[in-house]
């Protein structure tokens, strides 16, 4: 009998092994050793926490941090009620606000991936009253009219991925455009209990820009639009979608524009300091902080979603895998990268850049804190935070429900800490 060369039977070998993936595996728990940190700088994490509870900065935090997606730190520290003494669950809802963002961007590519549209397709090929764009020219702060001139050009999908639009803020925004949106009925979608989404962003789109298209980065309702895109692209509400094609795929059975009343004692409160401290508040930014309990048919695409720290990390290393969590593909790798890189060239954004959707940390960016040039982050009004940091593989979240004089500074510690346990 012929004896088959060596390399020969070794390829039959390999082709009959099951492709693995190592990235499309889920997250699951590690030992600090075996993902490459100290257990003793880790133990850091705890000590400062509890200092920021005991001190009175913060009335409790939870944090989870994961590398090659293994969990090494998941933890709730201090309280959801300060009088009675009641602990932070980590497994506690949250208000998320602009983490939305993220997902709204995911879904919108998604779509994009699907030919629904191309990234410099004007947004008035989609909804008309975009068309012919106006931007501002002049304000009058006393009766609230104004003066305009033509734009540029008609403003894109890109342009309202990168912020880079000319719309502006509600509630939060530029005086003006505070003004003007109020003036209209455009809020920042948060407690919005009448009207749709479709209905607000025809409105928005009569109304002018803050600037010339892609002239600076504007923070703005550009994603509640790219929400309100979404439907249109989708045939299906920004809650339907977002339930049907991102969070049954991935498992993510926390995360919701109107939490289910079986699930409502997890809301976690929020709280505001004051000069006496920390006190328990049902009202930020002119709106009811019980808004994720109430139904709403209104769904903000930049900030109407609530979740868990947990189910936020399932999203955020599906997007560090390249797009697949536990064998569920929502992108290509190369569509996460084209959201995670430089997509406004030399517009001005701080020290770092901004993606599709994402804050990129540039070269310079990477000597301000221990994150690695093309880590991508945002966070949520309410004081929640993240980061993904490509290089070293690793997904942190800091969520608190609060607004103090530490907040900042809690936050960003958290990640400071965390970097500084990884030792391998």
């Amino acid at each position: 009998m012929k004896r088959l060369p060596l390399i020969f039977l070794a390829g039959i070998l390999l082709t009959c092994q099951p492709l693995q993936d190592p990235a499309s595996s889920a997250l699951t728990f590690g030992t600090p050793k075996a993902a490459g940190f100290s257990p003793t700088r880790l133990a850091r994490i705890d000590t400062s926490l509890q200092e920021w509870v005991d001190k009175g900065w913060i009335n409790g935090a939870v944090g989870l941090i994961a590398r090659n997606g293994k969990i090494v730190y998941y933890k709730g520290v201090g309280y959801d009620d300060l009088e009675t003494k009641e602990a932070l669950d980590r497994e506690g809802i949250f208000r998320i606000a602009s983490q939305t963002k993220a997902i709204t961007s995911v879904a919108a590519m998604m779509l994009y991936e699907e030919g629904k549209f191309l990234l410099d397709d004007p947004v008035a090929n989609y909804i008309s009253s975009f068309k012919n764009a106006q931007v501002l020219d002049t304000f009058s702060p006393e009766d609230t009219t104004y003066t305009t001139v033509p734009a540029n050009r008609a403003i894109t999908i890109r342009d309202l991925l990168t912020h880079t639009s000319g719309i502006d803020y509600a509630q939060i925004g530029s005086q003006e455009a505070q003004a003007i949106y109020a003036k209209n009925n455009i809020t920042a979608g948060l407690d919005v209990y009448e009207g749709t989404l479709g209905d607000a962003m025809v409105r928005l789109g009569s109304l002018p820009l803050t600037h010339q298209p892609g002239e600076r980065w504007t923070y703005g309702l550009n994603t509640d639009l790219i929400g309100r895109l979404v439907e249109i692209w989708s045939g299906m509400t920004l809650e339907e979608f977002f339930n049907a094609r991102i969070f049954k795929p991935l498992g993510m059975e926390d995360t919701y524009f109107n939490i289910p009343e079986a699930k409502a004692d997890r809301l976690v409160n929020f709280f505001l300091e004051d000069s006496t401290g920390l006190k328990k508040s049902e009202n930020a930014l002119g709106g009811d902080m019980n808004f994720p309990l109430r139904k709403k048919s209104y769904f903000s695409g930049g900030g109407g979603l609530s979740s868990t720290i947990y189910d936020y990390a399932i999203f955020l290393q599906m997007l560090l895998n390249g797009g697949e969590y536990d064998g569920v593909r929502l992108l290509s790798r190369n569509t996460v990268r084209m959201m995670t890189m430089n997509q406004i060239g030399d517009l001005k954004f701080g020290v770092n850049k901004f993606g599709l959707g994402f804050e990129v940390v540039s070269a310079a960016g990477s000597g301000k804190f221990p994150s690695n040039e093309g880590t991508y982050s945002w966070g949520g009004a309410f004081s929640t935070s993240y980061w993904v940091d490509p290089k070293e593989k690793m997904v942190i979240l800091f969520y608190q429900q609060m607004w103090g004089s530490h907040t900042n500074t809690t936050g960003n510690t958290f990640k400071v800490l965390a970097y500084q346990a990884l030792v391998d």
